[in-house]
């Protein structure tokens, strides 16, 4: 079976989706080479870091962390347009698992449950998926914490973040998410997952609608942060 594959791998390779590379046999979605090149933050090895300090005094956050550092042009840019557009799961997945092994025995691990940060049920039509469920499904995988999307949910359909101001962005998403199985929350501990953090606003609507449920705290783990963001 093994000389099948590599036979077939020789004329139809699995390319690496930030580089384009063929994959060795032992590669998944993204070569070694640029896993050891993408951008990491450390941020989880420490309590304050610049992601937890955009939430400081808005929002009461147990931790939060990005794995890497999200730069214009970067090949982690592509992978998340890959991901977020172009229906590649299996990215989304691999960075998750990725993210996990790198926060697993750290206080993330020690979360009840994972949220991703939903999409208004129109753009998710429209993009066939959340880009955040993939994530967490492989950040799931690692730190054997359940995964729910059907728990937190996003009401209203904002406009686009990408050129607001950070007030304005705000007020572009105050009180649009809501629990829908509150019951479910009681006092746990919620790790909140998304793609990529800029000011925060986002995530920090969805803890704060979280944390009115009795006895909940969250935290909060993102693919990457927007050097912008400081």
């Amino acid at each position: 079976m093994n000389i099948l594959c590599d036979f077939y791998n020789l004329f139809f390779p699995d390319l690496c989706t930030a580089c384009g590379t063929p994959l060795f046999r032992r590669e998944k979605v993204i070569c070694l080479k640029c896993q050891y090149d993408l951008p990491r933050t450390k941020y989880e090895s420490y309590v304050n870091n610049p992601v937890s300090r955009l939430f400081w005094g808005r929002v009461r956050i147990e931790n939060a962390s990005s794995y890497f550092l999200y730069q214009k042009g970067s090949r982690f840019q592509a992978l998340i347009h890959e991901l977020k557009y172009k229906g590649r799961k299996e990215i989304g997945i691999e960075l998750g698992r990725m993210m996990g092994v790198e926060f697993n025995g750290s206080t993330f691990a020690e979360s009840d449950m994972i949220l991703p940060v939903p999409l208004h049920r129109n753009k998710q039509i429209q993009r066939g998926y959340n880009q955040c469920d993939p994530i967490c499904q492989g950040l799931s995988s690692v730190l054997d914490i359940p995964y729910f999307t059907n728990i937190l949910e996003r009401t209203e359909k904002s406009s686009s973040q990408t050129s607001k101001s950070r007030i304005n962005r705000w007020g572009n998403v105050e009180g649009i998410f809501r629990v829908k199985h509150p019951g479910k929350l009681l006092n746990k501990h919620i790790l909140l997952a998304d793609d990529v953090v800029t000011t925060g606003s986002t995530l920090e609507a969805c803890a704060n609608a979280i944390l009115n449920v009795r006895g909940t705290r969250v935290s909060i783990a993102t693919l990457a942060v927007a050097l912008k963001s400081f």
